[in-house]
């Protein structure tokens, strides 16, 4: 269901489309051989080509081309063998070059579409428009200086794949969702880390609001969001602000906005721009790329399995529901956990493990599943302690957490703290026949037809054996004992 408003003249319809910038997951920069690690002092990983010194000349990395072309092919889009980098002109403070080296007309990577799911299970197609590479700009600093700004260059001329959607988003759990699934899967290609809190995913998200039926509304675009829930918010802001202004009898100027996440709401930055603003011609510096089927075939064989196919494994051979196989698999550490602890074990029982317990425990812990102190193969043997009766799901909580606490493994835990289950059938029994003899009256009353009575014996056999006896093995004893 869309996010409709319900305004003084009627419902409106909010409409979005969003452009996603994906740092490419490369050592060095698209133009350049300079490094792109995250979190270096400013400006040490600056070349001459990323200054814009004169005379210096870009020359391309292959490895970005072959990760756009990845993504291009994990979108299930057209993947362009002929395409054109394009100086996209503007002058800002951080653009050294006065330019952009960016692709226009002629982009890497056509159409595609990407499945999102939403939260009542509905399943929405959603059109990507293209996918085109360029390069990074850097960074202004407006809070070192009290006067001027400073310019980091560390940035300037990293490889971004600009994933451009078709405006058919309808909701902000929509756009939420479409960006979610996206980071999965460029972080099943290894072609983006996709760290939104580092920048190397962020978001420019174009809202326009419109009466049902109608066509287009004019858009503005909020630029640089580096959250899901900043997303959302400055959807529902914004959307709201349009229609005010237009039940107001105004009208929607298309410009950029910056969303402040402290203020929760959205301002003007700049009048948008046209593409005809930034003058676009090719890059004289730069040939156009070209490459033939074997190099996108050889690509293709090398793609791993992505979330969606992932996922409908999961259900069909695995047999387990639509939303666990869903959970699994949106992060392919994950799917990839799951896919050990399940291996020759129930695989329903295994994702209600690590859905459960097992996440519980990381998020008790402050652990991630890259640094978690229970393995997938620790976690399964706890699971094969539990089905072969050796302890109860009940102790096995309680060993699981102090898995987490300890690093032992499971079998070193029972042993110590002396928690097998009892399932020695003598001793069972005699604690039953022990029982039963000291309780003779309220065996005639169960005997007399008062079946809830079952529960308290089994309760007392628990108690007498430290509740150590296997619930399964006494149910089996107790029954024939009582029924006489």
């Amino acid at each position: 269901m869309g996010m409709i408003i319900q305004g003084a003249t009627g419902d409106w319809e909010v409409v979005i489309g969003l452009e996603v910038h994906a740092q490419v997951s490369s050592n060095s920069k698209l133009f350049s051989g300079s490094a792109t690690e995250y979190g270096a002092d400013q400006n040490t990983q600056v070349s001459f080509v990323d200054a814009a010194m004169p005379g210096m000349l870009p020359v391309i990395n292959e490895m970005a081309v072959e990760q756009a072309v990845r993504t291009g092919l994990g979108l299930k889009a057209k993947i362009n063998k002929y395409s054109v980098f394009d100086r996209k002109n503007y002058f800002y403070a951080d653009l050294p070059q006065g330019y952009q080296i960016s692709q226009f007309l002629q982009p890497i990577v056509g159409e595609g579409t990407m499945t999102i799911e939403l939260k009542d299970g509905e399943i929405r197609e959603i059109g990507i428009t293209r996918l085109h590479l360029e390069q990074d700009a850097g960074k202004s600093i407006h809070d070192q200086h009290p006067s001027m700004t400073l310019v980091d260059l560390n940035r300037s001329g990293v490889a971004l794949m600009e994933i451009v959607s078709e405006p058919d988003l309808r909701s902000p759990e929509e756009a939420a969702a479409y960006v979610k699934k996206l980071r999965s899967i460029v972080r099943y290609l290894g072609t983006c880390d996709g760290n939104m809190d580092e920048g190397s995913m962020r978001a420019d998200v174009n809202v326009s609001v419109r009466k049902f039926g109608d066509e287009l509304g004019t858009r503005c675009e909020m630029k640089n969001l580096n959250s899901m829930r900043f997303i959302q918010q400055a959807i529902v802001y914004e959307a709201n602000r349009q229609v005010d202004i237009l039940e107001a009898g105004g009208k929607i100027k298309q410009e950029t906005r910056l969303y402040d996440s402290v203020k929760g709401e959205t301002r003007s930055m700049r009048s948008k721009e046209e593409a005809h603003d930034y003058r676009y011609f090719p890059d004289p510096d730069l040939l156009p790329l070209q490459f033939d089927d074997a190099y996108i075939e050889k690509i293709k064989a090398d793609l791993p399995e992505l979330p969606d196919e992932k996922k409908a494994r999961f259900i069909k051979e695995l047999k387990i529901s639509d939303y666990d196989a869903g959970v699994l698999v949106a992060e392919k550490e994950v799917a990839d956990f799951f896919e050990v602890v399940a291996k020759g074990r129930d695989a329903k029982l295994s994702a209600n493990w690590i859905i459960g317990d097992f996440f519980g425990n990381l998020k008790r812990t402050s652990n991630t599943l890259s640094n978690t102190p229970v393995s997938a193969d620790s976690l399964g043997a706890l699971i094969d302690l539990v089905k072969d009766g050796t302890i109860s799901n009940r102790t096995a909580k309680e060993v699981l957490e102090e898995m987490f606490d300890t690093g032992k493994d499971a079998a070193a835990i029972v042993d110590e703290k002396g928690l097998k289950q009892v399932s020695d059938t003598g001793a069972i029994e005699a604690a039953i026949d022990t029982i039963i003899a000291a309780n003779l009256d309220k065996v005639e009353q169960y005997r007399g037809g008062k079946d809830k009575l079952l529960g308290f014996f089994v309760g007392q056999v628990m108690k007498a054996t430290g509740g150590k006896a296997n619930p399964g093995v006494v149910n089996q004893l107790l029954k024939p004992k009582l029924d006489g």
